[in-house]
């Protein structure tokens, strides 16, 4: 009877412990990741017997299916708010952004059993975790990334709409990205992390590291990562076997010539954070790397991550909200950036060498990388960006009711917005586009506008009862700066949400306008001199009856006024308002 029941124990413990195997670690050679079913199925069954453990379902996103998040909490309490009451910090990890970059898929299944099994979830920290983020890509499964060394099959970069939903975070133009933004504006994390395989050179690293550029990031909170928290995952990490070095582009080609680190604007997931003064990173694990590397890589990473910040938890909270209300304070804002070239830091790189051998397909000279001749030396670190355009912020934004798609991403996002009680006419700064660029292909299904040059007028506009009103005094400065000043990198106008305004409404007739114009210039002797001077400076003007007509036509009071005038007005005195 004993060893009946020995034997039926032994077969009990075994099969349980084979139950909670990941379909990552069940895979002998370690080279498959979970699909979506087996993701889902897995964190429910494991949810069933877990009280510290609970699923949210966020949205629908372009694949019609939940965002699922997994949040962990050691005292059992998954309320948003009682977590801030209970001074507890919230750390939010992203997986399958990109779903052909799943290592945090995996490395994330195997983390949270461990963590719930061993009794090892942090006092001071709520983890939350997305499962898959692009469910979308991850059902569409094949071998899209042929540069990678496995899985064997995995999802494709695209969602269902064939965007990159890292570049869909200001847009917010998928369902995905709005419950992202639910659950960044429901936790509200004060770190965060986004799982990424990397593309790119040859060399002898594992895993490579994004952080929030420090020239970007709030002084408070840079000051903290980049003497504290970021040395301390290095050393970590190295101490693990998986030694890192900073992520970013070979400033020639080849990341021997030097390396430029990586700027994250509001489009990206760690840039969209970071306008919330949300600690941010992104691991790359190599694409030529084993598979079984990438996910226990990323897999220490985030024990690492947990480990300092469960030490640190209240030394980042109070840290964050010093930087909160420095922003509420800010007067400028830095709209644009650009690397500074004379500033050059040193680092030490362990690559392979860069060689280049006749190509069988094309007969020509092409590069391949020797890792029978590795490297290890001193290389040129480009870690300082300067902004190149900064604006002072306004009392107060005025944004007409019209535009629909900014109120409700404002609402999504808590921007605290009032609304005008009745029809008022204010005395403001509007702006007149001047000129921009813009491609002839669309990037993210957007014809994106940049080098935005601007007329600002003080004139006075007519709004409406139920326009919106924007203070600036809010720990979302950043964010409400960054979206509404259309100069900016990644602005609301840069991103087409505001084309309407670029296109005439009204022109005339020239057979009529002709006695009509004039009429104006004999009744307006500086109209005359004006156009006369134009013709002096322009030739083709002088040569062009209908030229001249549309010179008197756009300086006349005939002349829409809103043609090319930017929407959103901007408070620059202390204005008395009904609202509401």
């Amino acid at each position: 009877m004993k060893l009946l029941l020995s034997a039926w124990l032994t077969c009990f413990v075994f099969f349980t412990a084979q139950a909670q195997l990941t379909p990552f670690e069940l895979n002998k050679d370690k080279n498959y990741t979970a699909n979506y079913s087996e993701i889902i199925a897995y964190y429910q069954k494991l949810s069933k017997t877990e009280p510290q453990m609970k699923l949210f379902n966020y949205g629908i996103t372009d694949a019609g299916k939940p965002l699922t998040l997994i949040v962990l909490s050691r005292d059992k309490v998954f309320d948003p708010a009682m977590i801030k009451k209970q001074n507890k910090r919230v750390l939010l990890i992203n997986n399958g952004i990109h779903p052909g970059e799943p290592e945090g898929i995996d490395a994330s299944m195997m983390f949270v059993r461990d963590l719930l099994k061993k009794n090892a979830l942090p006092k001071n920290i709520v983890i939350c975790l997305v499962a898959v983020y692009n469910i979308d890509g991850c059902l569409n499964r094949g071998l899209s990334r042929v540069s990678q060394n496995g899985p064997r099959a995995y999802g494709f970069r695209g969602n269902y709409r064939n965007l990159d939903l890292n570049r869909d975070f200001i847009k917010a133009d998928s369902k995905n990205a709005l419950a992202f933004e639910q659950i960044v504006n429901t936790w509200k994390p004060e770190v965060f992390l986004d799982n990424h395989t990397s593309d790119g050179a040859d060399y002898q690293y594992v895993m490579t590291l994004i952080e929030t550029q420090k020239d970007k990031q709030n002084p408070i909170l840079a000051d903290y990562t980049s003497k504290t928290l970021t040395p301390e995952l290095y050393k970590r990490m190295k101490k693990s076997g998986y030694e890192m070095i900073p992520y970013g582009a070979g400033e020639r080609g080849l990341p021997d010539s030097g390396i430029v680190s990586f700027l994250e604007t509001p489009r990206f997931a760690t840039g969209y954070t970071a306008q919330r003064n949300i600690i941010s990173y992104i691991t790359e694990t190599h694409m030529l790397k084993s598979f079984d590397k990438r996910v226990y890589a990323t897999y220490d990473f985030m024990q690492h991550l947990v480990d300092i910040y469960e030490r640190d938890a209240r030394l980042i909270g109070k840290l964050k909200h010093k930087a909160d209300e420095e922003v509420i304070n800010q007067k400028t804002f830095a709209l644009n950036w650009d690397v500074a070239y004379d500033k050059v830091d040193t680092i030490t790189f362990k690559g392979y060498a860069a060689m280049y051998k006749t190509s069988e397909v094309s007969g020509l000279k092409r590069l391949y990388y020797d890792r029978e001749k590795p490297y290890t030396k001193v290389i040129k670190y480009l870690n300082t960006y300067k902004p190149t355009e900064s604006i002072d912020k306004p009392i107060a934004y005025v944004i007409p009711q019209a535009w629909g798609k900014i109120i409700e991403l404002f609402k999504l996002n808590s921007v605290v917005m009032h609304r005008l009680t009745h029809d008022t006419t204010l005395n403001l700064q509007m702006y007149y586009l001047g000129d921009f660029q813009t491609p002839q292909k669309p990037f993210e299904g957007h014809y994106l506008h940049s080098n935005v040059k601007l007329n600002p007028v003080d004139m006075k506009v007519k709004f409406y009862e139920g326009d919106y009103v924007v203070y600036t005094n809010q720990a979302l400065n950043r964010y409400i700066v960054e979206t509404l000043e259309p100069q900016g990198v990644d602005s609301f106008f840069a991103w087409n949400f505001f084309d309407s305004v670029l296109g005439e409404k009204e022109y005339f007739s020239n057979y009529v306008f002709e006695d009509i114009a004039a009429d104006l210039l004999k009744k307006t002797p500086e109209l005359r001199k004006k156009l006369e001077d134009e013709k002096l400076k322009d030739h083709k003007l002088a040569n062009s009856a209908n030229a001249q007509l549309n010179f008197v036509y756009r300086n006349s009071i005939y002349f829409e006024k809103t043609y090319l005038r930017y929407p959103v007005g901007r408070i620059l005195t202390d204005t008395k308002l009904d609202l509401k």
